[in-house]
This record gives C-alpha cells, structure tokens and sequence, in this order.
C-alpha cells in the first residue's frame, strides 16, 4: 500500500486544513463538512464550509463528539443527490455509521467524498463542557501520545479506530516528523491526489504496521471489557438493574446515527394509553412503575439496530441519567454482527444481513434453541 506525504510542520490540525484549503483553491472540492468550535467555546457543530477563510474557525480533530456526523451527513443527500463535488471528514466511527445510512437509503456515498483519519478517541462530553481547556490539553497531548485519557469506555474498547471505507484516509500514526500520510481507499480519492500534484509513491507499511499492532492491543481490550458487561447484564435482574434509572428521556435515540425513523413506535399514540388500561396492567401485576416500558424501548431499539451499531457511544454521551447504554448495545452489537460474519459500516457493497436470503442458515443458533426447549 502506498499513499502521499503533506507537511504538518505547524501541527496536524493546519496539515490537515491546508490540505482542504488547496482542494476548494483548485476547484476540486465545492464544500466541506467538519467540526468547528460553538461560539461558547465548550462544544462543537458540524458546518458545511464553501468559503476558504472559514477553515481557520474549523477544528479537525474535536476533543469531543456531540453531534455524530453520519447524522449530519446524512441531511445533505437524504432528499436526493446536488451536483456539488461535497467532501466530509469524519472519524472512523461516523464513517462506518454514514455506510450503515446509505445502505439504509437515508445517505448517498457515492456523492460525497469521504474522509476518514486516525482517531486517539474522544472525550466526555459532561467533563469537557465543565472545563474545556483542561480538556483541549488532555486532547492536544492524546494526538502526540496517541493515549487519551477518556472514561469514555467505547473509546478505550475501539478496536476500529483506522482506515475501514473511505475515499481517502489522513494517516498519523508512524508519520514522518512533521508530516501526515494521505492514503487512497477509491478511485476518487486517487483522482484527487492526482489533481493537486501529490504523488501517491510513498510505502505507508510503518503505518499498516502500527496500526495492526495497536488494533491487537486494543481488540483484547475490548474482549476483557466486554466479557465484564456480560457478567453485569446476565440475566432480566442484570438487564433490569442496568436500566433502573431510565426516565424514558429517547435522548439514545435522538442522537444515534442509526435511528433514522421519522415516527418512532415508542414515541407514537400506540403507547398513550387509557387510565383503565394502566389501572389493569397494575392490577395484574400488583403494581406498575411510571413511566411505564423503558425496558421495553430499550430491548426494542436495540433489535431494530444493533446490526447497524457501530460503537460510536453518542447513546452514553446523551444520557443525563449515566447509564452506560453504549456498553449493552456493544455488546449486543458484536454478538448478533458475529452470528451473521458481518461487520457494520465494512463495505457499502456489503448487504445487509436482515435483506439477503439464505436457505440453510443459523443452524449453529437453532441447535441449541432446540435442545434446550424440546426436552
């Protein structure tokens, strides 16, 4: 594999943002999608840049996710594609999600040139809008080290946090001083090197052998982390306890990239029930709790999803009671992606397990179902 090299001498950021800069001078680029800092100071959006002088405001690398950009990508080509040559840069997380929607006819790859990059992980959003600028140094000194210091448990169990599909990937890890690898995943991204005089002749194997060795390190991370939630959820007492304190707020929901229903069914009229009906329920049962069925939004959700969940945790960043959802849906996640051989946001060409056929599948599944329940 081999890719281009562009100077970083004044930090990755403005590596990356001169890069960008040269691409809408030269009119091969119209637009670009990335994260730039709120006025407040203690957030960032996503905005979609036509005008070179904007860049300066715009921050590649955001210290935190409060908007997941599969999300905001997906409002520019929901209604159909435009003509403008859009670019989006994106963690790998946001990528894979932006695959998952076009797969789902809610995002059009093919219109967009997709940008992904090196991600050390992000930070709380809660503990960085209580001090930002302790989290911009913890954030700066993450890019050098490639270590951040995040509870953030999706980041420390990401395992997915390189190239996977993209039009072009920004390398960092194992990059001369001072430099950056741009390395082509399509033929449009090799188009576009070609159009700005970058020769793409440089071996990346120091990053092909970098990132392999840290994606082992983290994949038996992850591995121990998730056999720890396991033994937290065993059972409908485990379940139940982990979802104690939903108050039914749906923020998971708003906020998850997959989620992409205009009408929920938990947030329709089907749930609005008569007092008699409650008054029944709690008779039967000898009591019922108010609000009724968060379990039952949560289990719902997460069978609608979790072969789309890309681990991205903007589920366990939106909860303002702190329950760690994005760890269960994980969980949930790897084994039902597992059963299927299949990994979310892989490939666009990649179908979706639930729309392909297959006559004689899921045996390994149905064995045991059986043997347990036809005794």
């Amino acid at each position: 594999m081999k890719g281009a090299v562009i100077t970083a001498k004044t930090g990755i950021a403005d590596g990356i943002l001169n890069f960008l800069a040269d691409a809408l001078d030269k009119g091969f680029l119209d637009a670009l999608l990335l994260p730039i800092r709120v006025p407040a100071g203690d957030s960032f959006g996503y905005v979609l840049i036509t005008e070179r002088s904007l860049l300066t405001e715009a921050s590649p690398f955001s210290p935190v996710m409060p908007i997941q950009g599969a999300k905001a990508l997906s409002s520019l080509t929901r209604y159909g594609t435009g003509t403008k040559r859009i670019a989006a840069l994106l963690r790998p997380c946001e990528i894979r999600a932006a695959v998952e929607l076009h797969k789902l006819d809610q995002l059009d790859v093919e219109s967009i040139f997709l940008m992904s990059m090196d991600c050390p992980g992000v930070l709380s959003l809660g503990d960085y809008v209580k001090d930002p600028q302790k989290g911009d140094a913890i954030f700066e000194r993450a890019l050098k080290e490639w270590n951040i210091d995040s509870p953030r448990w999706v980041c420390q169990a990401c395992d997915k946090f390189s190239m996977s599909y993209s039009d072009l990937h920004i390398g960092i890890l194992a990059a001369p001083d001072s430099s950056l690898f741009l390395i082509p995943g399509t033929v449009k991204g090799e188009n576009l090197l070609q159009g700005l005089d970058l020769e793409c002749g440089t071996s990346v194997k120091g990053w092909q052998t970098r990132t392999q060795k840290l994606t082992e390190q983290r994949r038996k991370k992850r591995d121990q982390m998730l056999r720890d939630v396991k033994g937290d959820i065993r059972g409908p007492d485990g379940l139940l306890n982990i979802f104690s304190n939903c108050i039914n707020c749906h923020n998971c929901m708003s906020v998850c990239p997959v989620c992409y229903c205009r009408q929920c069914y938990f947030d329709s009229g089907a749930l609005k029930l008569t007092p008699d009906n409650y008054l029944m329920r709690a008779d039967r049962k000898g009591g019922l709790r108010l609000l009724p069925d968060t379990l039952l939004f949560q289990l719902g959700r997460m069978s609608h999803m979790s072969l789309s969940c890309v681990s991205c945790g903007s589920c366990e960043d939106a909860c303002p009671m702190a329950i760690p959802v994005s760890r269960v849906f994980t969980l949930v996640a790897d084994s039902t992606q597992k059963v299927f051989d299949y990994v979310a946001g892989r490939n666009p060409q990649e179908p979706l397990p639930q729309v392909t056929y297959k006559e004689e599948e899921l045996k390994e599944i149905e064995k045991p179902y059986l043997e347990t329940y036809n005794k």
